[in-house]
């Protein structure tokens, strides 16, 4: 709901209110006990326009962007970025890369792809929704903390299995992974709607 349209509701619920009055109609009774309900028919009576929550269709671009972002962020980095720093860096073998660092840094470039895709896909796909740059930019500070979340418990499930490659570990590894996606995307979309335009800039 814009400023105008807040401007204009507290307006409307003063006149009711002054009106109730001159009839000895008191505030508890002129709202209610249904008071969300009061609320909804002065909005609709007023023509304010709510925005739709279309969680399910952030869900679908989000994951769609993440798929083609991170795909994309593979390739990329396997096949130019890899053999570069191999070219630039061609480090003596008697220096040990560590391995954690080595995977940190190939796999957290992965993610960061597949975040910049999800929140590109949602933010040029939606355009049209209503606080949709809202919704993205909220997207782009809570996918990263959920994977930073998400990261340990898979890790940990892996250990936890031996790291074994069974399809059932591998699906729910990727189940850890998407629910905290889910998570993430619904979280940033309630939180742009709950508060439109002062929480995040469009």
């Amino acid at each position: 709901m814009s400023g105008a349209d807040r401007t204009s509701l507290a307006a409307d619920l003063r006149a009711d209110l002054a009106a109730a009055a001159e009839d000895g109609i008191g505030p508890a009774e002129l709202l209610g006990p249904d008071v969300p309900g009061f609320a909804r028919r002065l909005a609709d009576e007023a023509g304010v326009r709510r925005a739709p929550r279309e969680y399910l269709r952030y869900l679908r671009t989000s994951i769609a962007g993440a798929l083609l972002g991170g795909a994309a962020g593979f390739a990329l980095i396997t096949t130019v970025v890899h053999p570069l720093l191999v070219a630039l860096f061609d480090l003596p073998r008697s220096v040990k890369v560590p391995i954690l660092l080595a995977a940190g840094v190939f796999y957290g470039a992965a993610v960061a792809f597949a975040v910049a895709g999800s929140v590109a896909a949602v933010r040029i796909r939606l355009r049209h929704l209503p606080y949709t740059g809202n919704t993205a930019n909220a997207m782009a500070v809570l996918i990263p903390a959920a994977a930073l979340v998400a990261a340990p418990l898979t890790v940990g499930f892996a250990r936890l299995t031996g790291y074994s490659t069974s399809p059932w570990v591998v699906l729910t590894e990727c189940a850890l992974v998407v629910a905290a996606h889910i998570g993430a995307v619904l979280l940033a979309r309630r939180w742009a709607l709950r508060e439109p335009g002062t929480s995040f800039a469009i």
